[in-house]
């Protein structure tokens, strides 16, 4: 996180703290989600959420909230589950694997663009 800026959504939020267990573990999302923009939902994006559940009823409804916070914010997704969001239109998916990659949020664009 130190290297760019980072954004999360609010359902990202909502699906760690539902895992984490201990004090400490819900101590360290809360650190974490503080150092990030947290993405979340309103009546603008709504419309594009439908048409995306609609035309993908195939993708977890979870992903496609995600999905469609990244289309509307017009951001890309960090994600080595690409699986997951197979058949979502105007979605760029970025694996983890080029930001370690690359040194710039440019580099990484291009080389997602051409993965």
């Amino acid at each position: 996180m130190g290297k760019f800026f980072c954004y999360a959504t609010a359902f990202h939020a909502i699906d760690l703290f539902s895992i984490g267990r201990s004090e400490m573990e819900q101590k360290a999302i809360e650190d974490s989600m503080a150092a990030m923009k947290l993405l979340g939902l309103n009546p603008k994006n709504a419309r594009k959420y439908g048409q995306l559940l609609s035309a993908t009823r195939k993708v977890n409804l979870l992903n496609v909230m995600i999905a469609g916070l990244c289309i509307e914010s017009k951001l890309p997704l960090l994600t080595d589950s690409k699986k997951d969001f197979k058949g979502i239109p105007d979605l760029m998916l970025v694996p983890t694997r080029l930001v370690r990659k690359f040194d710039s949020g440019e580099e990484i664009l291009l080389a997602a663009r051409k993965a």
